[in-house]
C-alpha cells in the first residue's frame, strides 16, 4: 500500500470517528426512496412541460439516494452529483436551508459515500435539473476511495471521457465491484448480458421448450471432450465431478418423455485461460425430439437473428471493427473439404503421424496423447477457424470428432454435426443425436482406448446413460451455445473476461490496485 493511500485511509477513519462522535450513524439500515434519479428527472420534465411548476420554477418534492461522485463547495453552498441505478442527478446544498449543524456535517462526507436526500426539483441557470436539498442522511461511509479519475464531457458529442482512474485491466477484473462503481459502460454491458439471456429464454419458451435443472455435481462427467474438475464428497466417501456439459442429463429427460428441454447454466472445464476461454462459463443447451441437425440449424439461425435484433435493433452489427450480418442465410461449409483445401491434401489419405507432424509445424500445443480426432480439430482450428468471420455453419464432422452424433446419411466416416462460427470463434455445437445404444457403447469403448493411449480429453463409458438409451430415445436434435461468447459478439467485447462478472484469474493478477 502506498504512503498516499495509507494517509487517505487514515483520514477517512478519522471522519468516521467524528461522525460517530456527532451522533450520526455511518451505516444506515435503509432509506425510504420515492424516486430513482431517472424517474425524478422525468417527473420534473413532465411538470415543466405541463406548466405546473410553482412561481419559483420548483417542482415536486422527492427523496432520492445514491453514491456521491463529485463535490464542489462554494462557502455557504455546495453542488454534488450522486449516482444510482437510474443515472446521475445533481444536488444543491445551502447552509440557510439545512441549518448550521447539518451543513457543517457535510465536511465529513467523501466521494464514494452513499447518501439519501429530500428536496424539491428545479432547473439551474445552466439548465441542469437539480434537487434543492432540504435534508440529507448518510447511508454508508466509504472508507476506501474509489478510483474515479478525472472526468470530462465533450461539449459537441456529449461523450464521457475518463482520464487515469481505474485503467489497469487486470485490477478491474479482480475488483469488479470497483470497476462497476466507476464505469457506467461496464454496468450497461452486464445489463445487455441479462437482456440477451432473457431473449434466449423467451425464444425457447415460445416454442414450448421446458426449462430444467440438471446436476452440477456428477458421479461421471461427459458430453464434451474436456478435462473435469474433481472433488470429494465426505459423507458418501466418493469422487464427484463438476459437469463439463449438460448434454447427457438433458437427453435422459428426452428418454423420459420431455420432448423439448433446455438449460442455461454453468459448466466447468479444467483447461487453459485465454481471450475466449474461462474455466467456469455459461452454456445454453436445448434438445428437441423428432428433429435432426438440419432442423436445429434452422432453429439456431432464427434464434440468433431474434436475439441480435432484439438487443441491438438491427441484424447488422460491428464486432472489433468487423461488420457481421445476421439477416441473411448463414453460410454452410463442410468440415473435410475446408480442411483439405487448407492442407493441400485429402485428410483421408494422411495417417495420424502425418497429421501430428503438420500440427506441430503450425505450433499447436497440447498434442500429447492426441488421437486422430483431436489432431483434426487442432488443424481445423489453426487453418480454417480464423477465416470464419461471417456467421458460418461448419457441417459434417468426422466421426472421430463426434462420439455423440449420428452417422451422416449416405456418407461413411462423417456425422450429422454442425458448429456455428462467428468472428473466427465457435458459438454453437449441435448434432443429430446418436440414439442407437449399441453404437453409442462402441464409441464410448473407442474413447476408452484413446484414453489408455494418453488422450485425457475423452468420454468415459457412462453405463447409466447407456441404460437410459436402451429404454429408447426418439430421434433428437441437440444444440449447445456458449452464452459468454455470444455476449462478447453482441457487446463488442474483446475478451471473455469482459462479459463475466468475476472471471477466473491467475494468482497475482490485478492485485496491485
Amino acid at each position: 500500500m502506498s504512503e498516499e493511500l495509507s494517509q487517505v485511509l487514515r483520514v477517512r477513519r478519522e471522519k468516521l470517528a467524528a461522525l460517530e462522535e456527532r451522533g450520526i450513524a455511518p451505516f444506515a439500515y435503509g432509506y425510504d426512496r420515492s424516486h430513482r434519479s431517472d424517474r425524478a428527472l422525468a417527473l420534473f420534465q413532465e411538470e415543466e412541460t405541463a406548466g405546473t411548476l410553482d412561481e419559483k420554477g420548483e417542482g415536486s418534492r422527492v427523496r432520492v439516494a445514491g453514491r456521491v461522485l463529485s463535490w464542489r463547495g462554494h462557502g455557504k453552498s455546495a453542488f454534488a452529483h450522486m449516482e444510482d441505478g437510474g443515472g446521475r442527478l445533481q444536488l444543491y446544498f445551502r447552509k440557510d436551508a439545512l441549518g448550521e449543524g447539518s451543513f457543517s456535517d457535510l465536511d465529513l462526507l467523501d466521494l464514494g459515500d452513499w447518501i439519501g436526500v429530500e428536496g424539491v426539483l428545479f432547473r439551474t441557470r445552466t439548465g441542469e435539473v437539480t434537487v434543492k436539498v432540504g435534508e440529507w442522511t448518510l447511508l454508508a461511509k466509504s472508507l476506501r476511495p474509489l478510483p474515479l479519475g478525472k472526468e470530462e464531457v465533450d461539449p459537441e458529442t456529449g461523450e464521457r471521457v475518463v482520464h487515469s482512474g481505474f485503467q489497469d485491466q487486470q485490477s478491474r477484473y479482480r475488483q469488479r465491484y470497483a470497476d462497476l462503481a466507476v464505469n457506467p459502460e461496464v454496468r450497461e454491458l452486464f445489463r445487455a448480458r441479462t437482456r440477451i439471456i432473457t431473449e434466449l429464454r423467451r425464444f425457447l419458451d415460445e416454442r414450448d421448450f421446458l426449462e430444467v435443472e440438471t446436476p452440477v455435481l456428477q458421479p461421471l462427467y461427459g458430453g464434451a471432450a474436456a478435462r473435469p474438475f474433481t472433488t470429494h464428497h465426505n459423507a458418501l466417501d466418493t469422487r464427484l465431478y463438476l459437469r463439463i456439459a449438460d448434454e447427457l442429463y438433458l437427453k435422459r429427460l428426452v428418454v423420459g418423455g420431455f420432448e423439448r428441454v433446455y438449460e442455461i447454466g454453468k459448466d466447468f472445464r479444467n483447461e487453459g485461460i485465454d481471450r475466449s476461454h474461462n474455466p467456469e462459463f455459461t452454456m445454453l443447451e436445448f434438445y428437441q425430439a423428432f428433429a435432426d441437425y438440419e432442423d436445429m440449424m434452422e432453429l439456431v439461425e432464427a434464434l440468433l437473428r431474434r436475439v441480435v435484433t432484439s438487443v441491438t435493433g438491427e441484424t447488422r452489427i460491428v464486432y472489433q471493427g468487423q461488420e457481421l450480418e445476421f439477416g441473411t442465410p448463414f453460410r454452410r461449409l463442410p468440415f473435410v473439404p475446408a480442411l483439405n483445401d487448407k492442407l493441400g491434401a485429402d485428410v483421408a489419405t494422411l495417417d495420424d503421424a502425418e497429421l501430428r507432424r503438420r500440427a506441430e509445424a503450425l505450433g499447436e500445443e497440447g498434442l500429447k496423447g492426441a488421437g486422430r480426432g483431436r489432431l483434426l480439430d487442432k488443424l481445423f482450428g489453426a487453418l480454417v477457424e480464423p477465416e470464419l468471420e461471417q456467421p458460418t455453419f461448419v457441417v459434417d464432422y468426422p466421426v472421430e470428432l463426434s462420439p455423440l452424433a449420428k452417422h451422416k446419411r449416405g456418407e461413411a466416416g462423417l456425422t450429422e454435426r454442425f458448429e456455428l462460427y462467428v468472428a473466427g470463434r465457435e458459438l454453437a455445437n449441435a448434432f443429430s443425436e446418436l440414439n442407437d445404444p449399441l453404437d453409442q457403447r462402441r464409441r464410448f469403448e473407442l474413447q476408452t482406448q484413446l484414453r489408455e493411449s494418453g488422450d485425457d480429453e475423452t468420454h468415459p463409458v457412462d453405463e447409466d446413460y447407456l441404460r437410459a438409451m436402451e429404454y429408447g430415445m426418439p430421434p433428437t436434435g441437440g444444440v449447445g451455445i456458449g452464452v459468454d461468447r455470444l455476449v462478447m459478439v453482441l457487446t463488442d467485447a474483446p475478451s471473455i473476461r469482459d462479459v463475466i462478472l468475476f472471471p477466473t484469474l491467475r494468482p497475482g493478477e490485478g492485485t496491485s490496485a
